[in-house]
């Protein structure tokens, strides 16, 4: 199994347009980016391409790396930074399958699936797998495992990828406050790569107009807003699934300067060799 991070971002990226805070500068100085975000994840065994969340960035993120582009695609949610780049899919793929979750969203009325059809309804390229939470399915000759974490106010999924020859395993928390279901978490943890969802440092809580959620025994908060995870949060949830090694993804450039590029805070282009 080899993954790429396509994009390790939030919905503005880093750099952000227009931004000349410290964290941005230093990006460009290091010449680093974090685009919105996507994961690419290969099939040795197969040459077959499953791509993580269709990125508004699809277009240049395939051009900056020299990933294959994808056999099949899986959608976590709805929010534009992580769906609107399926429109690539136009003069580009051929019969793509795009997995997505098939339980119905209170607040729209429709599943993710649902969604997806509805809005790429022209791509005749795309078919529409509906899957259900907790019941893995085949794709790209992985086994895939979506599970519901908290994203409100949509739903919104994480997952485990494994190769069934191999036993190499990926998780990823998908968009989420700390609240991870603990029936999630159990099918998320022990995973050689873990890539989790962390967007600022808990000490930003303050400036969120409803604060911070989750706090730990020292009252750290684990949850920015009710959306993401803090960095603190990421990293507390990361070591409670005991993956083998981690990354923290969707990161924000609120991160201050000196914080924002510690060795587990993800970039794009990143390889792992699972």
């Amino acid at each position: 199994m080899e993954v790429t991070l396509l994009g390790t971002g939030d919905t503005t990226g880093t750099p952000t347009p227009n931004c000349a805070c410290d964290t941005c500068r230093e990006a460009e100085e290091r010449g680093v980016e974090r685009s919105r975000f996507s994961v690419h994840v290969r099939n040795e065994r197969t040459g077959e391409s499953l791509l993580v969340d269709a990125s508004p960035d699809f277009r240049q993120q395939f051009l900056d790396s020299d990933a294959a582009l994808p056999d099949a695609i899986c959608i976590t949610h709805i929010h534009f930074d992580h769906l609107d780049g399926l429109g690539n899919a136009y003069r580009l793929l051929e019969d793509v399958p795009v997995f997505a979750p098939d339980e119905t969203d209170p607040e729209t009325g429709e599943s993710v699936a649902e969604t997806v059809s509805r809005r790429y309804d022209y791509l005749d390229a795309v078919t529409v797998s509906p899957e259900s939470p907790f019941e893995p399915f085949e794709a790209c000759g992985f086994e895939v495992t979506l599970v519901p974490v908290e994203h409100p106010p949509l739903v919104c999924y994480g997952l485990r990828i494994e190769d069934p020859e191999t036993g190499a395993t990926l998780s990823l928390s998908g968009d989420t406050s700390y609240a991870v279901p603990d029936r999630s978490r159990d099918v998320l943890r022990d995973a050689d790569l873990l890539f989790v969802d962390g967007i600022v440092p808990a000490k930003y809580c303050e400036y969120h107009p409803l604060g911070g959620a989750h706090p730990d025994d020292e009252g750290t908060f684990r949850t920015f807003g009710t959306k993401h995870m803090t960095i603190e949060g990421a990293r507390a949830l990361a070591a409670d699934l005991s993956p083998d090694d981690y990354r923290l993804v969707h990161l924000s450039h609120y991160i201050p300067a000196e914080e924002a590029f510690d060795d587990d805070m993800a970039v794009d282009g990143e390889r792992f060799v699972l």
